[in-house]
């Protein structure tokens, strides 16, 4: 028996049907939506600056294509394609909707997606080009006499104005996404912050530092894993990224059970993304008796966002983020970063940080330790200023440990033992930053020869054996009080005792906050903000409008996902609280690793 073929028609018919199955955004998602883009302030922060053309009346209003954009990134777990925008926008919501955002209506076919898809380009273009801060254009390999020429001959202070357009963008973006948040925030005493640069791909291939050409992200740069990221701009013939090493004549091949390092671990070309990311300073996430998180401790949150060339002026570029912040009423604590910002210059970093009020915790490079900077005799040993007689072991304490002349336990034992030689405030700094310091034998926590009324205190203090001079005792030691300036040690100074127990939980919780973050945004399940494919569309401008969305996604998922595992009014909380790794026990670390634990 046989069967007839199926006409032509009936194919069609089929595969129509298929096609005819549309998912659309349901009317709640699209109202919150409109909702949370007209509750950000950011519609009439854009009608300030992005002047459109005369002529025709524009068919999309910077409202909608705004709502498209927040819808985008819902739909896609944090991704913005200007395709898929159009889609939603004209195509995925309803038409009472439609009509509410006065949304023209076009043809469903390839020529009416086109003309939509051309609306919203030029509308996202003219957006972006009012906040471009760089005077080089995209998508074109310029010559570097070329680039040279537009450098020169662009307008200063409307590159400057447009920096401000863009930094306020963000600003806006990333403060609507931690609104459900920002009562909680702004109640707290401090708001204590964590800054560090993380490495962010562009769409566009990279070309050699010394090349003739500049890449078509002319704003981007090569990041190198070593150092402070900065491309080295050594020479390479044919590519920028490093050449295996040539292999010697008669080296057996190596073993498979080896594990092969490579001399740079990451080598790419894009972007640093300075990010800010506020966390409660004071108490760790830890779970409750019930298994569920407390619900006092506030999820980390990024705040503050600010890309540029990696390695290229982070005390400038943090420093934008952090006034921003002050003028949105976040109130200064504790401030924590890597290396590259606190060996800045202090007229560019230390300086301003600490006239903002912010107080900085830091680490340092082996070369950095030990005795640091002198005022008035006193001595500034590892951030903090000490009695000029304290003994050399103290002072030296974790230059042996690096050197192993002392073990982990010794070297905790000698950080301790500091504390009765460091000088204490007699008042709180004035508003230029000066502060009144007392010897710790005029604070009552020594015993010192040189003032007899310390003596006899007992044997719990330490006792000061100044060192003998012809010229006398030093300021510090004749005087109750010594008058400290903000510029003496500045580039050193932090506001708490190096490798002591409060300075690892403040420093340790900013830094694990925002390296977290950094993981938590690329993952490529969601925002996938390392990922070049995430946001594809070139230029610095464009970037970070972007990668602002894809951040304030990610803040979003995060308090959602904080709330779901919340237990609250005896309730079971909605998600399970993913269980977290047995964390070291305190006062076990040291510059060398942790504490071994006792047998």
């Amino acid at each position: 028996m046989t069967t007839s073929p199926r006409l032509p028609s009936d194919r069609h018919e089929r595969l129509m049907d298929m096609r005819a199955q549309r998912s659309y955004i349901d009317d709640n998602a699209v109202e919150a939506a409109i909702e949370e883009v007209d509750s950000s302030g950011l519609v009439a922060l854009l009608e300030e600056f992005v002047h459109l053309p005369r002529g025709r009346r524009r068919t999309l209003h910077l409202r909608s294509l705004l709502v498209g954009l927040y819808l985008c990134t819902r739909d896609t777990g944090g991704k913005i394609v200007l395709e898929r925008v159009t889609d939603i926008l004209y195509f995925r919501i309803s038409p009472r909707l439609r009509e509410l955002l006065d949304i023209p209506e076009y043809t469903d076919d390839d020529q009416g997606f086109e003309a939509a898809y051309a609306v919203v380009r030029r509308l996202f273009h003219a957006m972006k080009d009012a906040m471009n801060p760089s005077p080089l254009p995209p998508n074109k390999h310029l010559s570097r006499s070329e680039a040279h020429g537009l450098a020169a001959a662009a307008d200063i202070d409307d590159l400057a104005e447009r920096e401000r357009r863009l930094a306020l963008f963000t600003e806006f973006v990333l403060d609507a996404s931690v609104r459900p948040l920002h009562s909680l925030l702004t109640e707290l005493a401090e708001v204590s912050l964590g800054i560090d640069a993380t490495p962010v791909r562009t769409f566009s291939r990279g070309r050699r530092t010394n090349g003739p050409e500049l890449a078509t992200d002319p704003d981007a740069g090569w990041y190198v894993r070593e150092g402070d990221h900065r491309d080295p701009d050594a020479p390479v013939a044919d590519s920028m990224r490093p050449s295996q090493p040539p292999a010697k004549k008669g080296k057996p091949n190596t073993s498979q059970g080896t594990k092969k390092t490579s001399l740079r671990k990451k080598y790419l070309f894009g972007y640093d993304a300075h990010l800010i990311v506020t966390r409660d300073a004071d108490h760790d996430a830890v779970l409750l008796d019930d298994g569920t998180p407390n619900p006092e401790v506030l999820p980390a949150l990024v705040l503050g966002v600010c890309l540029d060339k990696p390695g290229h002026r982070p005390a400038y570029n943090g420093l934008k983020i952090l006034n921003r912040l002050r003028e949105r009423g976040y109130k200064p604590g504790f401030l924590a970063g890597d290396r590259a910002y606190n060996n800045s210059e202090p007229e560019e970093w230390q300086l301003p940080v600490r006239a903002m009020g912010y107080k900085p915790v830091y680490d340092y490079r082996a070369d950095q330790l030990g005795k640091q900077a002198g005022t008035h005799g006193a001595i500034l040993v590892e951030g903090r200023w000490y009695c000029p007689s304290m003994p050399e072991p103290l002072i030296n304490a974790t230059i042996d440990l690096h050197a192993d002349r002392i073990d982990r336990e010794t070297w905790i034992k000698l950080i301790a033992a500091r504390r009765g030689y460091r000088l204490m405030p007699k008042e709180n700094a004035d508003a230029d930053g000066y502060q009144r310091m007392m010897c710790p034998a005029e604070a009552g926590k020594a015993q010192c020869p040189i003032k007899p009324y310390s003596m006899g205190r007992g044997i719990h203090l330490p006792l000061i054996d100044p060192e003998p001079s012809p010229t006398g005792p030093l300021k510090v030691c004749r005087q109750r009080t010594i008058t400290v300036s903000p510029e003496a040690g500045a580039k050193q100074w932090q506001a708490l005792d190096y490798g002591s127990p409060e300075w690892q939980k403040v420093y340790f919780r900013l830094r694990n906050s925002v390296e977290g973050y950094n993981g938590y945004a690329k993952n490529p399940l969601a925002e996938g903000i390392e990922s070049a494919g995430s946001r594809r569309i070139r230029g610095i401008a464009a970037q970070t409008i972007l990668l602002a969305f894809q951040l304030a996604h990610a803040n979003r998922r995060k308090i959602k996902k904080w709330l779901d595992t919340l237990s609250l009014g005896g309730e079971r909380p909605r998600r399970r609280t993913h269980h977290r790794r047995p964390k070291k026990g305190p006062r076990t670390w040291t510059p060398t690793g942790h504490l071994v634990p006792a047998a």
